[in-house]
C-alpha cells in the first residue's frame, strides 16, 4: 500500500476519534443540565407535598379555631335560653342553638377530612423525601461518572493530537494539504473506503478503471463526486474500515 495512503487512513481514524471526543465534551453542559433538572424535579415534588401539608395544617387549625368560637357562642345561647320569657324568644333561641350545633358538626366533619388528607400527605412526604435522597445519590454518581468521562475524553484528544502531529510530519505536504482541504469541506471525513465499485460515503459509483486503480492502493485517488481520498480494504493491509460521516 502507498505509504502516504496508509498514514492517511490512520490519520482519519485519529481525526474521527478526536471529533467524537470533542462532540461528547461539547454535550457536557446539556447532560449536566439534565442531571440538574432531574434533581430539581425531585426537590419540587417534595416542596409541593410540603406546601400541601402546610396548607392542610393551616386549614385544620382555622377550622378548630372556628369550632371553639362557635362552641363559646353555643354555651352563651344555652345560658340565655334559661332567661327567655316568651315562647317566641324561646323558639328563636332554639334555632340559634341548632344552627350553632350544625355549624360545629359540619366543621368537625371538615376537620376529619383534613386529618385524613394529612395522613395521605404525610405518607406522600415520606415517599418524596425518599425519592429526593435516591435522586441525589444517583445524580451524584452520574455526575461523578460524567466528570471522569470528560477527563478521559480530554486525554484522548491530547493523545490523538500528539499522534496526529507525528503522522502529519511523515506525510507528503501536498497530500496532507489535500487531506486537510477535503476534511474542512466534508465535516472532518477526508478518507473513505471504496467497496463494490462505489464510494461508501457518498455512494456514487466509480468508473471501473478508477476502481481498479483504487484496488491497488498504490496512489492517492479522490472520489470524483465527494473528493474524498479513497482506499480499498479487501485483503490488503489497510484497516477493514474507516469511521464514516
Amino acid at each position: 500500500m502507498n505509504a502516504d495512503l496508509t498514514l492517511l487512513i490512520r490519520l482519519q481514524q485519529l481525526e474521527t476519534t478526536a471529533e467524537d471526543a470533542r462532540r461528547r465534551i461539547a454535550d457536557h453542559p446539556v447532560r449536566s443540565q439534565a442531571l440538574d433538572a432531574r434533581l430539581q424535579s425531585a426537590r419540587d415534588a417534595l416542596d409541593t407535598v410540603k406546601a400541601r401539608l402546610t396548607a392542610a395544617t393551616d386549614k385544620r387549625r382555622a377550622e378548630e379555631k372556628e369550632v371553639a368560637t362557635v362552641q363559646t357562642r353555643l354555651a352563651k345561647y344555652k345560658d340565655q335560653l334559661l332567661e327567655v320569657k316568651t315562647n317566641r324568644e324561646y323558639t328563636a333561641m332554639l334555632h340559634e342553638i341548632e344552627a350553632a350545633q350544625n355549624d360545629i358538626r359540619a366543621r368537625e366533619d371538615r376537620i376529619l377530612e383534613i386529618m385524613m388528607e394529612s395522613d395521605e400527605l404525610n405518607a406522600g412526604l415520606k415517599k418524596a423525601e425518599a425519592g429526593l435522597k435516591t435522586a441525589e445519590k444517583e445524580v451524584a454518581a452520574e455526575r461523578s461518572a460524567l466528570e471522569a468521562e470528560m477527563s478521559t475524553l480530554q486525554k484522548e484528544i491530547d493523545r490523538t493530537s500528539t499522534e496526529r502531529q507525528t503522522l502529519a510530519a511523515q506525510i507528503d505536504r501536498a497530500v496532507l494539504n489535500t487531506f486537510e482541504a477535503v476534511a474542512r469541506n466534508r465535516k472532518g471525513v477526508a478518507v473513505a473506503e471504496a467497496k463494490n465499485g462505489t464510494c461508501t460515503i457518498c455512494h456514487v459509483r466509480l468508473r471501473p478503471q478508477v476502481f481498479n486503480e483504487i484496488r491497488r492502493n498504490a496512489s492517492i485517488i479522490q472520489c470524483d463526486s465527494c473528493q474524498r481520498i479513497l482506499y480499498f480494504a479487501g485483503e490488503s493491509e489497510a484497516p477493514a474500515s474507516v469511521p464514516q460521516a
